[in-house]
């Protein structure tokens, strides 16, 4: 973080405090060299597993051996070792292309990271900063990089993700990842575990046959509506009361609920957008708090499922088409917008959002798709967008929400 301009003729002093941490260690240091006149260009700190490391840049002073006294002492005092360095300039500038570099597993192996980091060194990119954004349930890294084009690293390091059993996800580093967005979620095996339609047909005694359907479907084999469409004549003369046995087996798939808690605090929306029912979703919707809904409609006359669908059906350009109008309803720009999806119906969404994100998808999808999350806690997607576990829990403790002690390790 620079703190102030400096002209790159000057001399300036590196400083480097490393030791135990401990209270008024940078109280410490500013105040030496506040006695000196000088003028603080960057400072920096990081601490892991209670060793501190802190930098800070400077203007040159007109006494050297008096500020390195003074440092010396002072930080001795506290158990603290100092290293000062005389050069000139400041920190070189970045270069233009610059991105965020998410790698996420559970476990994250130095194997993988070293992948990661050489594969990035090869297409002449350098790892400016590294911040832990989760230490639990996954481990969640990430990296800011300049000097490689986003676009090519995300391609380099999809191969290296798929060899160490990652997730890696690469974003440009621009303004839109601090801004409001919009977030478009599937519903079926992305936002809950499971099939509805599945669910519903193992009512009807048609389980099997309809959940080989929607398999060959979701893999791209089959058309889209033409399968919908034939699974649901399966479910004509099931009671309506049947849906909200079904609804209230429904399983929210792990953070999810997180996700959008914590998120709608920041003010994202969220819509889902769904080859499924209306009759679920609208309820789902109103469950967790989303915004905008969106999908097919079981017809019901005198109680009992037709087996038709009321209207258009909501397939795969439906879905991308659904995004786009909610973005424009909610005001909120399509490079904004980040859609989440597992199936081949997802793919046209995928490509529409500024970010698509295949979660737990299909190869064809994975494929396609910006990055991919192959892990089982929905809110993972918080790491791609600069927000850490600890600032999660933090917020969830505001309002009295409890977080479960992590593992130790």
């Amino acid at each position: 973080m620079t703190l102030t301009s400096h002209d790159a003729a000057d001399d300036t002093l590196l400083i480097t405090v490393t030791g135990a941490d401990r209270p008024g260690v940078t109280s410490a240091v500013l105040e030496s060299l506040a006695g000196s006149g000088v003028s603080v260009v960057d400072l920096e700190q990081i601490l892991m597993r209670g060793r501190l490391v802190l930098g800070v840049l400077v203007t040159a002073p007109r006494d050297r051996k008096r500020l390195r006294r003074q440092l010396t002492s002072s930080m001795e005092a506290l158990g603290m070792t100092v290293d000062i360095e005389k050069g000139s300039g400041d920190n070189r500038s970045r270069h233009r292309d610059r991105a965020h570099v998410t790698v996420i597993g559970a476990p994250l192996k130095a194997s993988a990271m070293a992948a990661i980091a050489g594969r990035i060194a090869d297409c002449g990119g350098n790892i400016d900063r590294i911040e832990r954004m989760a230490r639990y349930p996954v481990t969640a890294i990430e990296l800011d990089v300049s000097g490689a084009r986003p676009d090519r690293l995300r391609q380099l390091l999809a191969g290296d993700a798929a060899v160490h059993g990652i997730d890696v996800a690469v974003q440009p580093a621009d303004l839109l990842r601090h801004g409001v967005r919009l977030i478009v979620m599937d519903v079926d095996s992305t936002l809950i575990q499971g099939e509805v339609i599945e669910m519903l047909a193992a009512h009807a005694g048609f389980g099997r046959e309809v959940g080989d359907i929607t398999e060959r479907a979701m893999r791209g084999e089959l058309d889209f509506e033409q399968s919908l469409r034939a699974r649901v004549k399966l479910l004509a003369g099931l009671d309506a009361s049947v849906l909200d046995q079904v609804y209230d087996a429904i399983v929210v798939n792990p953070g999810a609920r997180t996700m959008v808690r914590t998120l709608r605090r920041l003010g994202y929306r969220f819509a889902i957008v769904s080859g499924g029912f209306s009759q679920i979703t609208d309820r789902l919707a109103v469950d967790l708090g989303i915004h905008r809904s969106r999908a097919n409609t079981l017809e019901i006359v005198d109680g009992r499922l037709t087996g038709e669908v009321v209207g258009a059906v909501v397939d795969r350009a439906g879905k991308a088409q659904a995004l786009r109008e909610f973005a424009a309803d909610l005001g909120v720009p399509e490079d904004a917008t980040i859609a989440i999806g597992d199936g081949a119906n997802d793919l046209d969404m995928l490509a529409a959002a500024g970010l698509g994100i295949a979660y737990n998808a299909r190869a064809v999808v994975r494929e396609a798709a910006d990055t991919a999350l192959n892990v089982p806690y929905l809110d993972a997607i918080m790491y791609l967008l600069g927000i850490t576990r600890e600032e999660i829990e933090a917020a969830d403790a505001a309002v009295g929400i409890v977080t479960p002690a992590p593992p130790l390790g």
